[in-house]
C-alpha cells in the first residue's frame, strides 16, 4: 500500500514538473513575442490600437506559428491604458508623448502564455518612472509570496494595493492575478472567484486542484497615476 502511494505522489510530483516547465516555454515564447513587437517597431505615435493590434496578430502567426490567443489581443494608449480586462473603449491614436501597454494571451501547442508590459512614448518622466516601477512591484509581490505558504488571493491583493502606493502610484485592477494552464484552462468549469487574485478569494493560493495537482498563477501589476489620466500593466508567471 505504501508503495502505491509513494508511486501516485511522485508521478503528482513528475506531472507537476512537466506542467510548469510547459507553462515556462509558453511564457518565453510569449515575451519573445512582445521582442518581436518591439524591433518592429509597432508601438509609435501617430498609429492606432486597433492598426498595432492587426500588426501583432500577423507577427505572432507568421512568425510564431500562433493560430488561438486565450484571449484577445490587448492595446491600450493614453486614457484607454486604465481600463481594465474586458473593458470597452473606443479605439484610439498613440500621442506624441503617450503611454501604451500590450497585454497578451497566446497559444503555445496546448499551453497558454499570458504576458504584459508597458511603453512611454516621448520623454514623460512620470510616464517612465510608471514604467519602470512595474517590474519593481511585481518582484515585490513575487517575494511576498515566496516568503508566506499560506498567502491567500485576497492577501495578495491587498499587497498590491500597498506596494504601489508606496511608490507612488494607485493599483487599478479589479484583479491581481488569475490561475493559467493547459488550453483552454480559462474556460473549463468550477468556482472562477478561487481562480483569481481579487478580496473574495480567502482560499491559499498553493491549495491544490480538485484533483490534487498544484496550481500555477500570473500575477498582475495595473498602475495608474495618482490623477487617474493614465496607467501601465505587466504580467508574467508569478512561480520561477
Amino acid at each position: 500500500m505504501r508503495g502505491t502511494e509513494e508511486k501516485q505522489k511522485r508521478l503528482m510530483i513528475e506531472s507537476h514538473d512537466e506542467t510548469f516547465a510547459a507553462l515556462v516555454a509558453a511564457e518565453r515564447k510569449g515575451l519573445d513575442l512582445l521582442d518581436a513587437i518591439e524591433a518592429a517597431g509597432l508601438i509609435a505615435a501617430g498609429r492606432s490600437e486597433l492598426e498595432v493590434e492587426r500588426d501583432i496578430f500577423t507577427i505572432a502567426s507568421r512568425d510564431f506559428g500562433v493560430t488561438e490567443h486565450w484571449h484577445d489581443r490587448v492595446v491600450r494608449a493614453g486614457i484607454n491604458t486604465l481600463c481594465v480586462a474586458g473593458e470597452a473603449a473606443p479605439d484610439r491614436v498613440i500621442g506624441e508623448d503617450d503611454i501604451v501597454f500590450l497585454d497578451l494571451g497566446p497559444v503555445f501547442g496546448a499551453w497558454e502564455a499570458d504576458v504584459g508590459r508597458s511603453y512611454a512614448v516621448g520623454d514623460d518622466p512620470v510616464k517612465h518612472a510608471l514604467c519602470a516601477d512595474l517590474p519593481i512591484i511585481f518582484d515585490a509581490l513575487k517575494a511576498r509570496f515566496e516568503a508566506d505558504p499560506d498567502i491567500t488571493g485576497a492577501a495578495l491583493y491587498a499587497i498590491a494595493n500597498e506596494e504601489a502606493e508606496r511608490r507612488g502610484w494607485l493599483f487599478g485592477g479589479k484583479i491581481a492575478g488569475h490561475l493559467v494552464g493547459q488550453f483552454p484552462y480559462a474556460r473549463s468549469p468550477g468556482d472562477k472567484a478561487a481562480r483569481l487574485i481579487f478580496p473574495g478569494n480567502a482560499a491559499r493560493m498553493r491549495d491544490p486542484d480538485a484533483h490534487g495537482n498544484p496550481r500555477h498563477w500570473i500575477l498582475e501589476i495595473h498602475l495608474v497615476s495618482p490623477d487617474r489620466s493614465f496607467g501601465g500593466f505587466y504580467e508574467r508567471l508569478l512561480e520561477s
